[in-house]
């Protein structure tokens, strides 16, 4: 393929994987919005709901790392469209719900298995090996795929859901998936230019085992982890949070919009600010604005500062996604890429999956999130901390 080719191929895989993120991020998040409505109808008490969120955390965690694997061997264009379907079926089964185990099914695995598949592991893999000289830029741009996604859809089915109800925000989001099906078959590469290029550059670096046993990964899999408890504890439960604090379902739904907006940008700025620095520096960055914004929130609780809140976290939201696959090839080197983003992305959602069952917990019980803020308040102290040990170490 003559160098103009390759070029254009570059850009139709860019704007493939921001679509693929697009429609998986803002299904992801529409959970948050439906919370309230559904244990309102049902009867359910939050943590049903953050419980189904917890095992979707875990299901679509361990998918990411097997998506992981399976990307480092396999056509980019199978793995995200098997994930494509069983994400549409799972997400728009949802409709359906009545009993809290339809959920627990539904979403907790038959939409993780999907999501976890077609991820930001699998995209991210893909946007490297396809802009190896820009990587953090492409990958900062598509991952913002997630937080327009957040933004867009969840304004839309803002509307749905006051207009028609929580049912058909489901129903939407799962036609949403089987459209963008074929359109991959023609943006993505097939499994014979996966291996043509495979082939033209053998890649290097270290084992699983042996990236296992430094120090590096057990600081990214700390500060992940974290990342993770803080990121889904918020999206879970900051519409309800929200609602609880006296603003109205409407603008609560739209404040989550509005966190996709904020995000984009950080996403992508973090993303280009990375092909200078390298990834420390932006993540360090977000873990700083978490610490002021957990902060305010535990001191003050007012409609400004639910707001304030609200926009600055969603500024450092999914910041590190990014950033995965720029620490894991300039620690460990591109032999394992997959494998080694997908069991450090993996430590993240289970985390995030851990907050936000545990948020749902801590309000259940006490009928406040103000332990669960004060808890992500230290936690990210404890990040940053991390985050300012790495080191970058040429693979």
């Amino acid at each position: 393929m003559n160098r103009l080719g390759i070029a254009s191929t570059a850009w139709i895989i860019l704007a493939a994987g921001f679509l693929v993120l697009f429609v998986g991020g803002g299904s992801r998040f529409a959970i948050g919005l439906t919370l309230r409505p559904m244990v309102d109808e049902f009867g359910w008490p939050r943590s049903q709901i953050g419980l189904t969120v917890g095992v979707f955390q875990i299901v679509s965690a361990v998918c990411m790392f097997i998506a992981g694997r399976m990307v480092d061997r396999m056509s980019h264009r199978l793995v995200l469209g098997w994930g494509l379907v069983a994400s549409g079926l799972g997400i728009g089964a949802m409709s359906l719900v009545s009993q809290p185990w339809h959920a627990l099914v539904l979403f907790g695995l038959v939409f993780a298995i999907g999501n976890g598949v077609a991820s930001t592991t699998t995209v991210g893999v893909m946007i490297t090996k396809a802009f190896p000289g820009r990587t953090g830029l492409a990958n900062g741009f598509v991952t913002s795929g997630s937080s327009m996604g957040q933004l867009v859809m969840i304004a839309i089915l803002a509307v749905v859901l006051a207009q028609i109800g929580w049912r058909w925000v489901f129903v939407a989001l799962g036609l949403l998936h089987v459209v963008l099906v074929p359109l991959l078959l023609f943006g993505v590469p097939g499994a014979q230019e996966a291996r043509d290029r495979k082939a033209a550059a053998p890649a290097e670096g270290m084992s699983l085992g042996a990236a296992m046993r430094t120090r590096q990964f057990w600081l990214l899999i700390l500060v992940y982890a974290i990342c993770g408890f803080d990121d889904f504890f918020v999206a879970t439960h900051v519409v309800a949070f929200a609602q609880d604090r006296g603003v109205d379902a409407f603008f609560a739904g739209n404040l989550l919009a509005a966190m996709g907006l904020t995000a984009w940008l950080g996403v992508v700025t973090a993303g280009a600010w990375s092909d200078r620095t390298g990834p420390v520096p932006g993540a360090a960055l977000s873990f700083v604005a978490r610490i002021a914004v957990f902060g305010l929130i535990v001191v003050d609780q007012s409609v400004v500062s639910v707001a304030i809140f609200a926009l600055v976290f969603g500024a450092t939201f999914f910041v590190t996604a990014p950033l995965t696959v720029l620490f894991v090839r300039e620690s460990f080197g591109l032999k394992n890429l997959g494998a080694l983003t997908g069991l450090i992305t993996m430590a993240h959602h289970i985390c995030g999956g851990l907050g936000a069952w545990l948020g749902g917990y801590i309000f259940d019980r006490t009928g406040t999130y103000d332990a669960a803020f004060l808890m992500t308040f230290l936690a990210s102290i404890v990040a940053l901390a991390a985050t300012l040990m790495l080191r970058r170490q040429p693979a």
